[in-house]
């Protein structure tokens, strides 16, 4: 995570969304690289984050993935 700031915290919030999504047969195993990529690509980008900053960047990115989501088997 060359970027840094808050990036590391959005890509492990995708990620916890992705596989959990991948593990109820709602995304494919290739979707769940495009959904995080989604998330790095739309997430506010903080370059010097406080708690408070990581905490909103983990909520925030959750919300994006799950908007995200597609809809398939549910």
């Amino acid at each position: 995570m060359k970027r840094g700031g808050n990036a590391p915290c959005v890509l492990n919030a995708a990620n916890e969304v992705a596989v959990d999504l991948f593990l109820q047969d709602r995304i494919s195993f290739l979707g769940m690289s495009d959904l995080i990529a989604h998330c790095l690509a739309k997430s506010t980008f903080v370059p010097h984050p406080t708690l408070e900053d990581l905490m909103a960047s983990d909520t925030e990115t959750r919300r994006l993935a799950h908007e995200r989501a597609p809809v398939w088997n549910s």
